[in-house]
């Protein structure tokens, strides 16, 4: 495959999420709302199985939460006060608004999303945080986290939450959060790796790129990606909890997914949820 052919696919798969995502957002493209429904949890229920303390959870813009993450990458990074922190892939902001009190007045948190109308409501999500808690140390800006719109050297912490397995360029992400990071900064993602390879029907799926699952790659090519990067400190966690618990939900999304697996197969036998820190030499 020659680059222009690279190129052309990777652009294939960001319109693909885009087009996902900007429904997901505008409250057509997925079955997770507020109060949950086709049995699947609610998103602050799904949010506490994943680690969010109700503490995290509480007073959060309505919205914020639209139940796609796969872990909690504010509690891992450990957050300080006075931090700059970069959210790759921020959504409606669910992440942003946790770190940004913790972070404090004297902080700030820059969100990152490619989609139009997930930024659009961030912001109307920021204007919101706002008015909640008094904090003015958030923004969102639009850009895809293969080319992320922020100066070299300038974040103290990069988060991100069940996205980087959407890019269909990894190596250049961990490159891109590197550049990010000034010396010394940390990385703290969620998201999902696989255990062995998936079968080519679940690969193909379109329902398993937008959840994350087709675009997963084994956990120990993450940590190489990160160390080529130039990251040190590269450490891995499994958490196949909150595979298990994906499992038991009744989204059509995972249900078509499901449906790509051998028989007996389930998606936990295949995919982990991974919590992966490293930092800047």
């Amino acid at each position: 495959m020659d680059g222009r052919e690279r190129s052309c696919n990777g652009e294939r798969v960001h319109e693909t999420v885009r087009e996902a995502y900007g429904k997901i957002a505008s409250g057509g493209g997925s079955c997770c709302g507020a109060k949950g429904c086709c049995g699947s949890p609610a998103p602050t229920e799904l949010a506490g199985r994943l680690g969010y303390g109700a503490d995290e959870l509480a007073g959060l813009p309505d919205g914020a939460n639209l139940g796609l993450s796969c872990g909690n990458p504010a509690a891992l990074a450990a957050l300080r006060e006075g931090e700059v922190v970069l959210d790759l892939g921020s959504g409606a902001g669910f992440d942003v608004f946790i770190a940004a009190r913790r972070v404090g007045a004297r902080g700030r948190v820059i969100g990152v999303d490619m989609t139009a109308e997930m930024l659009a409501k961030a912001r109307r999500n920021a204007a919101a945080f706002r008015r909640q808690t008094g904090l003015d140390n958030v923004e969102f800006r639009l850009g895809e986290i293969e080319h992320l719109p922020v100066a070299d050297s300038s974040v103290d912490v990069v988060l991100s939450n069940c996205v980087i397995n959407l890019s269909p360029d990894k190596p250049q992400v961990w490159r891109e959060i590197a550049r990010a990071l000034k010396r010394g900064g940390r990385v703290a993602v969620s998201d999902l790796a696989l255990l062995k390879p998936l079968p080519e029907a679940v690969k193909a799926s379109v329902e398993a790129l937008v959840g994350c699952v087709a675009g997963a790659v084994l956990a120990g090519e993450t940590a190489a990606m990160a160390r080529q990067a130039g990251l040190v400190d590269v450490r891995l966690e499994s958490k196949p909890e909150a595979i298990e618990a994906m499992s038991h939900w009744n989204d059509p999304q995972y249900a078509a997914i499901a449906e790509g697996l051998p028989a007996g197969a389930k998606l936990c036998d295949y995919v982990t949820s991974l919590y992966i820190s490293a930092r800047k030499p």
